[in-house]
């Protein structure tokens, strides 16, 4: 039977119209199609990471690391910045269109009549393509939740749970037990589960114990400690002195390298815990839109910070920076998301607002974000724009040589912004990347 499709654009937008709900939380439909795809069971160590906030930072020093080591990696994260293929990386590269649609066709002829959603459908692919590829390991990044992310169709050797903010509360409960019982869904009978939040909910142990997972938590089995110029780790049974610091910028940074070591200690294989080896993925790792920073008059710092607890920590990052003449900040949000707060744990480092609408359906209008701020900030320093590029021009301006400006709110925001930049595709070796794909920058946030 041919294929639906020839091209990835007629794949995704069919896909964004497949499904009755575009979220959609459930394992049964996921299970279903992996089952009919008959793929042979994995070969090698699977790593699942699930949290409101460190999840992206801990899957790119995951891969980092273990492609450091000289291990094949597949690695599905979400969602994407400017290419819909960032999602699916193989040795740091993402998956090229053909490939990637020849899985999508494979999943389609598999599910039959089995509706699924745009995320379903991506996830499905990439287990597809994992499968094909000769790897030696596998990171995977839940989108939503955890306990019925179709991510966890697969499952996991050994689990991350990150840390645990409020977000996405209509669909994983109001408050951090409720949250933490769902993110600690993707562990596992008999295998080690990793929590890096320093004060977890009590039910990330609750639920490893109901789970029968073996709970490792920061703090209590595995420690670091910090200097000026570099760390040191103490996992079970390895001692790490003197590491450097990761490459990616801010020292919360190091709770998650923390996590990361601790994983990689659980698979058992001690050479991937070389002080040589170790050094390697911790500076050599790259993770577009998490403090980003694009040099210029003024520079741009670009973050996806977009919920309460990733602004305490993107405001931490900017009080560990030189002070600068001023901070003007460029800020696009989505409805569902709690503005009020964020902006408040932001509001001592930003001298001047600009928010601007941004293009999804599921954006808050400028002027809902500029009331958010209306008891807040001075009248003066708020400014509503029409978009992303017309905000970063004024805010440029603004901030003057001697300021900065700040991007932050969505993956949308920080999208449009890198778009603007023309700046490379996120991936590992840091290769040129393909023209921007504008209608994927749309569907950015769906998962």
């Amino acid at each position: 039977m041919s294929a639906r499709f020839n091209t990835l654009p007629e794949w995704l937008r069919w896909q964004e119209q497949l499904h009755v709900r575009e979220i959609d939380l459930g394992l049964e439909r996921a299970r279903r199609v992996l089952e009919a795809l008959g793929l042979p069971p994995t070969t090698w160590p699977v790593i699942t990471v699930a949290g409101t906030n460190g999840k992206g930072s801990t899957v790119a020093m995951l891969e980092s690391m273990l492609r450091s080591a000289g291990l094949r990696v597949g690695c599905y994260s979400s969602p994407h910045l400017l290419r819909y293929n960032e999602r699916i990386r193989m040795d740091g590269v993402p998956v090229e269109d053909q490939p990637l649609c020849e899985a999508f066709a494979r999943v389609d002829a598999a599910r039959a009549d089995v509706s699924l959603t745009y995320f379903e459908f991506g996830t499905l692919a990439a287990f597809d393509l994992f499968s094909r590829a000769g790897l030696d390991a596998a990171v995977l990044e839940v989108g939503l939740g955890g306990r019925l992310d179709a991510v966890n169709a697969i499952d996991a050797d050994v689990a991350v749970v990150t840390g645990i903010g409020i977000d996405h509360v209509e669909w994983l409960g109001p408050d951090r037990e409720s949250i933490g019982r769902e993110k600690a869904g993707v562990f596992r009978s008999g295998h080690v589960a990793i929590c890096s939040d320093p004060e977890p909910p009590t039910s990330i142990a609750a639920q490893a114990q109901s789970a029968g997972a073996r709970l490792r938590q920061l703090g209590r089995d595995f420690h670091y400690q910090g200097h000026a110029d570099g760390w040191d780790w103490q996992g079970v049974a390895t001692s790490l002195p003197g590491l450097p610091l990761p490459a990616l910028s801010g020292r919360v940074q190091l709770q998650n390298a923390a996590g990361v070591l601790a994983a990689i200690e659980a698979l058992e294989r001690p050479a991937l815990l070389s002080p040589a080896v170790v050094a390697r993925g911790l500076t050599s790792v790259r993770l577009p839109g998490r403090f980003q920073v694009l040099p210029g008059n003024p520079p741009v710092i670009l973050d996806v910070a977009h919920n309460p607890h990733a602004a305490v920590r993107l405001a931490e990052t900017l009080a560990e920076q030189a002070p600068v003449a001023r901070t003007v900040a460029v800020t696009g949000m989505l409805r569902d998301k709690d503005a009020a707060g964020v902006f408040e744990r932001l509001l001592p480092f930003v001298d001047s607002w600009y928010v601007c609408e941004l293009d999804s359906p599921r954006a808050a209008p400028a002027a809902q974000l500029a009331a958010a701020l209306a008891g807040l900030a001075a009248p003066g320093e708020i400014h509503l724009a029409a978009s992303v590029p017309e905000a970063l021009e004024a805010a440029r301006a603004e901030a003057g040589r001697e300021g900065r400006v700040l991007v932050f709110g969505s993956f949308l925001t920080v999208a449009a912004a890198l778009a603007l930049q023309a700046q490379p595709s996120p991936r590992q070796d840091e290769s040129p990347a393909p023209m921007t794909d504008l209608n994927a920058i749309r569907r950015v946030e769906r998962r």
